[in-house]
């Protein structure tokens, strides 16, 4: 997928490249009303998951393995998402994690993540979030992520930079590897953690230190507003970095998606004083 923010380097194989196919015959679309809508379908789906928190989980299932969990609070997210950006742009595509998903005619695609972290909400542990981001055919062109545990609204759209409670982020100046703090995460397969964890063992007496929180994108957010260094993660899907990845690139850090050492798509992201070493390290 390709990008026009500025001299950011990113790129992702064939897979993820293509996010937004359809043709667009309707006017430019104006990227600070996409952020601004993005960001009122994230804060509003917020309220609506602290709300199942705070009553009790219902209808917990497990999804691609037994720890790979979803509850009715990410249906129930998920379709007022749908509900929320469907009134409002009623001809854009949607693709989300639960299932949602719609064709379009005006170039625009939605990618939302209703919630980000499930485990951890469902443990209680509050780190999860809201993910809502729009594309057209040269990427990721307006997204917000939405913490309601800390009320943090990440925002951001394409060459306007990025925003964390309306005002303006940046990634960390970092420039040795030696003294980054690292996020990253683990895939729900037992035999990809495995090998994650050779990984994770090759690459932590070269930094500071890692930290796994359990939410990518709202680990993608922490990137671009300095509370971590940078983040790296094999196997994401569209709706885990779409958002976050825009976030990055606007706070002036780097962000690539590419072919990765386990055989599937690896994430990296991260201020751009240390990207390239992470990136080799990591590969």
């Amino acid at each position: 997928m390709r990008s026009n923010c500025g001299t950011a380097r990113r790129s992702c194989s064939a897979n993820s490249r293509s996010l937004a196919s359809a043709t667009s015959v309707h006017a430019a679309p104006d990227p600070a009303a996409l952020r601004d809508l993005a960001a009122a379908a994230a804060r509003e789906t917020g309220a609506l998951l602290l709300h199942h928190a705070e009553r009790g989980l219902r209808g917990l299932d497990t999804k691609s393995t037994a720890t790979d969990m979803v509850s009715d609070a990410d249906r129930e997210a998920e379709a007022l998402l749908e509900r929320l950006l469907m009134a409002a742009r009623p001809d854009d595509a949607l693709l989300g994690e639960e299932g949602a998903g719609r064709t379009g005619t005006t170039g625009l695609r939605w990618v939302v993540d209703p919630l980000d972290g499930t485990t951890n909400f469902v443990f209680g542990y509050p780190h999860w979030a809201v993910s809502v981001a729009v594309e057209d055919e040269h990427g990721v062109l307006a997204g917000a992520i939405y913490d309601p545990s800390r009320d943090e609204l990440f925002a951001a759209a394409r060459g306007m930079g990025a925003t964390l409670n309306n005002k303006a982020i940046h990634t960390r100046a970092t420039t040795e590897l030696g003294q980054a703090l690292i996020g990253t995460g683990f895939s729900y397969n037992a035999q990809r953690r495995a090998a994650q964890s050779i990984q994770v063992a090759s690459l932590i007496g070269q930094i500071r230190d890692i930290r796994r929180a359990g939410a990518a994108a709202l680990d993608l957010a922490w990137v671009a507003c300095g509370r971590i260094d940078g983040f790296w993660e094999s196997d994401l899907n569209p709706w885990d970095w779409a958002a976050g990845s825009l976030l990055v690139l606007e706070a002036g850090g780097r962000w690539q998606c590419e072919p990765g050492p386990l055989g599937v798509e690896q994430t990296v992201a991260a201020c751009p004083g240390v990207f390239d070493e992470l990136a080799r390290l990591v590969a």
